[in-house]
């Protein structure tokens, strides 16, 4: 019985691969040592490519079918090994099922900040994060540049360089396009399309399509946010005097409170009010005030009187009282001078003496 089943494991009747993971992109088919037989059969389902590798190169590559192998279904394995058409020897060869359904609900996302000009905002920092899904399109150059030799490649094993190349292109895009931030969100569908577009070339250089990319979120700093639901709020309460005298009437209404809760109100309207008439007139133009007018001493039998504003000393030069001779001082001045000469312009029109 041993030795039937040594015979019977020798030769490979049937190649297929299924695959309950959801997450193998490429699974190469374990032969552990086994030859495959001439004229066995290959099941490529939907959803499935088959790749023949022959002595490290790729030969045939399968779509989905049922095949018998034989020279007609493989030319190019046939060509590398020189069968003729009465071959019908087993022959070594690997074979890889490459799974080319559509991979769902990967995840991208932004880890640090993206800092973007804004028309509204001058200069802003942005998250963003959402989903793409991807399928294998070219299974030859997949091969050649993702998988190499792996012969259990899954999708955890890419997804994080998809996911940073996504981040990449999506800050160049942003950086570039002029939609103001707060535009963004009812641009999300037409977003996420001119993104796919964009960064699709740089897939297709992997051997994969790009299918859709998807912006599910957009957000700005924690403490604009908060800036802008305090302007928010403050925008709802529309005229802030009608607000405090409704918010009053509610207070009054109720018929539970007490003599102090009623003193408390008080209070509290009165308070309300005085800031609701700040607010208004907190953009009123008020001019700045008027600038201190000099003050003087005057020598009145040799002892300093004063100071006098400018007005009481030109009434005092009309009365006699000051005289040109008078001595006089202000700050700044470094000593006592005539009043002819502290005042010179107020002693032109005096009469000289009778």
């Amino acid at each position: 019985m041993a030795l039937f089943d040594w015979l019977f494991g020798q030769f490979i009747d049937v190649i297929e691969w299924v695959d309950n993971s959801q997450d193998t992109m490429v699974y190469r088919f374990n032969r552990q040592g086994n030859e495959i037989k001439y004229g066995a059969k290959l099941i490529v389902r939907e959803s499935q490519m088959a790749v023949f590798v022959n002595e490290g190169k790729i030969a045939d590559i399968l779509a989905p079918g049922i095949y018998e192998l034989e020279t007609n279904n493989i030319p190019i394995l046939t060509n590398l090994q020189h069968w003729d058409h009465g071959f019908n020897s087993p022959f070594k060869a690997e074979v890889y099922f490459l799974n080319t359904k559509r991979f769902i609900n990967l995840k991208w996302g932004t880890k640090n900040p993206i800092m973007v000009r804004d028309s509204e905002f001058s200069m802003v920092r942005l998250r963003a994060f959402g989903t793409y899904e991807i399928r294998i399109t070219d299974p030859e150059l997949f091969l050649k540049e993702i998988v190499g030799t792996d012969d259990h490649f899954t999708l955890d094993e890419i997804e994080e360089q998809l996911s940073n190349l996504i981040v990449s292109k999506f800050s160049t895009l942003v950086g570039n396009d002029t939609t103001p931030v707060l535009d963004l969100a009812k641009n999300y569908d037409d977003f996420g399309k001119y993104i796919t577009e964009h960064i699709s070339p740089s897939f297709r250089e992997y051997g994969i399509e790009l299918a859709k990319v998807t912006v599910e979120n957009i957000s700005l700093p924690e403490e604009v946010e908060k800036a802008l639901d305090t302007r928010t709020s403050r925008e709802i309460t529309g005229d802030l005097n009608k607000h405090i005298q409704y918010q009053s009437g509610q207070a009054l209404g109720n018929s539970n409170g007490s003599a102090s809760d009623m003193v408390g109100m008080g209070a509290g309207m009165a308070m309300g009010q005085q800031m609701a008439n700040s607010m208004n007139t907190s953009n009123a133009s008020t001019p700045p005030p008027l600038p201190s007018s000099q003050k003087y001493f005057i020598a009145v039998e040799e002892k300093p009187e004063g100071p006098y504003d400018l007005s009481t000393i030109e009434k005092y030069i009309q009365d006699a009282i000051i005289t040109k001779d008078t001595l006089m001082w202000a700050e700044g001045m470094k000593d006592w001078n005539e009043a002819r000469d502290v005042l010179p312009t107020h002693f032109k029109q005096l009469p000289p003496a009778l």
